[in-house]
């Protein structure tokens, strides 16, 4: 297992929109998406974060913040029951959303992002995404609720040269917007 050297926000490249990836995928790149998982399975592992201080956790990790141009990214998380849930995603497209918003109340944080960045950062409380899931090796539509929402559109953010700070409100950065969901 590859342990990833983080692109900074600093990095003009984290601004620049991915490339799409060619089906099927070629070895390298399926590779690649496993040593994604990897790291953030790793990187919520006590134990291995102790002898590895650079790593810091994380729950998601796009292409981009390891330096590769393409449109793919990973998420691992544990959900309140415990149990964990894992994507490869390849080519991921949102194709509809709830018009219910919802923020992380500690608001969002990034590997890529070592500065303090204080706000909301209001996003779908439901998405639904269409992807190439690479652990599943097919076209998947699969929809995300919650914190996991949450997860997944920062990611996709990143393949677009977004990142989370851009979405908060210069003026008022702890704005409430009615009927949102803080998480």
């Amino acid at each position: 297992m590859e342990i990833f050297k983080i692109v900074k926000d600093t990095n003009p490249n984290l601004r620049k929109r991915c490339e799409p990836i060619e089906l099927p995928l070629s070895d390298e790149i399926k590779q690649t998406l496993c040593d994604m998982i990897e790291y953030l399975r790793l990187s919520q592992d006590e134990e291995f974060t102790k002898s590895h201080p650079s790593v810091k956790p994380g729950v998601g990790l796009a292409a981009p913040q390891i330096g590769i141009n393409k449109q793919m990214l990973a998420i691992y998380y544990q959900d309140d029951d415990g149990k964990h849930h894992e994507f490869a995603l390849v080519n991921p497209r949102i194709i509809s959303e709830s018009v219910k918003q919802a923020y992380l109340e500690n608001g969002e944080g990034c590997l890529s992002v070592e500065k303090d960045h204080p706000g909301y950062v209001y996003r779908a409380y439901k998405v639904t995404v269409r992807a190439y899931d690479a652990l599943q090796e097919k076209t998947i539509e699969h929809t995300f609720i919650g914190y996991p929402s949450m997860i997944v559109q920062h990611e996709i953010d990143h393949l677009k040269g977004v990142l989370f700070y851009d979405h908060i409100d210069k003026k008022n950065p702890f704005k409430q917007i009615n009927g949102s969901i803080a998480l």
